[in-house]
């Protein structure tokens, strides 16, 4: 076979990088995410390669709150914020830090559902509760695991600081926009702490995302009707065709692999 011309050669390096170029995206930017660690470790981290390459951009993801997330936002340290509760709710939160944000122009986008989990402690022998019972121990009116058949134990409340979703879930379906008042909770930063400390506190009862009580092997108590939890991203003001390409890739990537 003869060699090719050095002007042949030229040429048809030429038509090689065309069509490099004309595969890549036409303009890929670099985008940072920040809030919910629920949407962070239950999609965008485990699916962070599979969101760029459907959207064709690049992922920086901050996992802390839903609510430091809106916060990023206004601060323009993030173009995206991850939550995993009602939007409503967790502007009724910020509020108070922030009263003079434009709040209005938040736009939210639902990405899935997952469902919330109770986790109580492995001694704890109970194992199912109802709705009505859940209500009563998280606005404080049943104190201990015997009031609702359990041991002679008080009930010790375990959940995420102000501002997560797991908590904004639940006072927004359960306490009906209500707040939970059950006495001295534990507080912990993010929601992976949640289990930890149930597992060590026999009369716990701590609010989680079911996946991570289910990783962890926690006990949970079964609810006649369970509760969800919607995972969102929210935008400030109109979404850009980029920022638009981006919420479809995850809306596609969660249709596939969330339960």
């Amino acid at each position: 076979m003869r060699p090719l011309s050095p002007k042949a050669s030229f040429l048809g390096r030429i038509l090689l990088a065309g069509a490099m170029l004309a595969a890549a995206p036409a303009h890929a930017d670099i985008f940072t995410l920040q809030g919910s660690t629920t949407l962070s470790s239950r999609l965008m981290i485990p699916q962070k390669k599979a969101i760029e390459a459907a959207s064709g951009h690049k992922l920086v993801l901050v996992p802390n709150k839903s609510s430091l997330g809106l916060q990023a936002l206004f601060e323009g340290t993030a173009q995206f914020a991850m939550i995993s509760g009602p939007l409503d709710t967790e502007v009724q939160t910020l509020q108070t830090v922030l009263p003079n944000a434009p709040f209005d122009r938040l736009k939210v986008f639902q990405i899935a559902r997952v469902q919330m989990a109770f986790a109580v402690h492995p001694d704890n022998p109970l194992r199912t509760i109802t709705r009505d019972k859940l209500r009563s121990i998280l606005q404080g009116k049943i104190k201990t695991w015997r009031e609702v058949g359990g041991s002679d134990l008080p009930i010790q409340l375990v959940m995420v600081r102000e501002g997560g979703g797991v908590q904004a879930s639940v006072e927004n379906t359960l306490l009906e926009g209500g707040k939970i008042d059950a006495g001295d909770a534990i507080h912990v930063q993010i929601s992976s702490q949640v289990v930890k400390i149930v597992l060590q506190v026999p009369g716990a009862l701590g609010l989680a995302q079911a996946g991570i009580v289910r990783r962890a092997e926690a006990p949970e108590l079964a609810l006649d009707e369970p509760i969800e939890q919607r995972l969102s991203l929210v935008v400030l003001g109109e979404p850009t065709p980029e920022m638009k390409s981006v919420i479809d890739a995850t809306s596609d990537v969660a249709a596939k692999v969330l339960e």
